[in-house]
């Protein structure tokens, strides 16, 4: 059998990723913040966007390629940041830039990653995004470009929309702590999970190394008050333009929904902006990206990268459909580590790409770019 013909979505890839993987594990990879109210408003105004179906096109293959920041990618898909890959699967942030080099796609690592940037950045490729979560010191903040520059990674990533810890009551019930600490209960739940368990007793229980190399903090956290936050400030339009006066490449800000903010960032020298919530799991009273996008898209002339809620191709269409020029997976990719491994992620490329070919297909759209022209409603 193929994993086409066992995982043919990324939904099964999920549901294999649940049963291998400690529950506390589990509540902090998929949940969000408060009711979960925003996190299922993403996938169903997705669900709200029509596009409509074009006939007798004869046989073609879509070109899914696409250019960003001058930059040619065979597919509109990246590896979004996702702190803690490293306990989510074992060696996860290795694993995801060796997948994004072989598949010339993006991966961008996080500030609060398990792994060092110049641990990872080697695997990662031509393509290497480093997201940054504002450092208070503007030495620390320096030094972490630095760190990150001298591993590869050339593009920077300004996360804006955490600029307090939100509370995330589903994943503080899982009892997670970081550094994580091993308590009876989570004992009990890592037993359960052989693969995850041999995984972290070869690598070590994974931890903020690149926080922790600028703190002398000891003992554990909620994993929602980490070193990370106690490092990171809530940063302003100054600290934006310092970062861009002192990062000379391209410079992406992430957490945007609001047009006037995506109007200015135009003026003040950001290079893309990145819409997204979060995935819910920051503010749980606000719209879902994807009614925010097309705000965003009539306010700035600049690339727009979009996430929160993709879960297959259809989605990535959707998305490309009311403006945004690239799509960001996070959670995906960790559900196919977390199912198969390192293939897992591979794999995760895969449904995604060939649900594009498919829905391509019935559209009658032979470029990206032909896919806006099929948009229906948003209604």
């Amino acid at each position: 059998m193929t994993l086409h013909s066992r995982y043919p979505a990324i939904a099964d890839l999920k549901a294999r990723a649940r049963r291998r993987i400690p529950h506390f594990v589990w509540e902090y990879l998929d949940s969000a913040t408060g009711v979960e109210a925003t996190q299922k408003r993403n996938r169903d105004q997705l669900d709200q966007v029509l596009l409509n179906p074009s006939i007798l096109h004869g046989e073609f293959t879509p070109d899914l390629s696409t250019t960003l920041l001058g930059q040619t990618h065979p597919l509109p898909i990246g590896i979004a940041p996702v702190g803690m890959s490293g306990l989510i699967w074992p060696g996860a942030e290795q694993m995801l830039a060796r997948t994004a080099a072989r598949e010339d796609i993006p991966f961008t690592l996080s500030t609060v990653a398990s792994q060092l940037p110049e641990d990872v950045g080697p695997h990662a490729g031509k393509h290497a995004w480093f997201q940054l979560y504002p450092p208070r010191d503007p030495g620390i903040r320096d030094d972490i470009l630095k760190r990150a520059k001298d591993g590869g990674f050339h593009t920077i990533i300004l996360t804006v929309d955490v600029p307090v810890a939100s509370r995330r009551e589903r994943q503080t019930r899982g009892g997670l702590t970081q550094p994580p600490k091993m308590t009876p209960r989570l004992l009990m739940q890592a037993a359960q999970c052989p693969p995850w368990l041999n995984g972290i007793r070869k690598t070590g229980m994974p931890r903020l190394r690149l926080m922790e190399s600028y703190s002398d903090v000891k003992g554990t956290l909620p994993s929602n008050e980490h070193v990370g936050y106690l490092l990171r400030t809530s940063p302003d339009w100054d600290y934006f333009k310092s970062l861009r006066d002192v990062w000379d490449g391209p410079l992406i800000v992430k957490g945007v929904g609001n047009p006037d903010d995506a109007a200015r960032l135009t003026d003040e020298g950001a290079d893309a902006i990145w819409v997204s919530n979060h995935a819910g799991r920051q503010f749980d009273g606000g719209p879902a990206t994807i009614e925010t996008l097309p705000l965003v898209r009539a306010a700035t002339h600049l690339p727009i990268i979009f996430d929160s809620g993709i879960e297959g191709g259809l989605d990535v269409l959707r998305a490309l459909a009311l403006g945004a020029d690239f799509v960001m997976l996070g959670r995906a990719f960790h559900y196919g580590l977390a199912a198969l491994g390192e293939p897992g992620a591979a794999h995760v490329l895969d449904i995604l790409r060939q649900d594009m070919i498919s829905n391509m297909g019935q559209l009658g759209t032979k470029t990206l770019k032909e896919v806006a022209n099929r948009l229906r409603s948003t209604q």
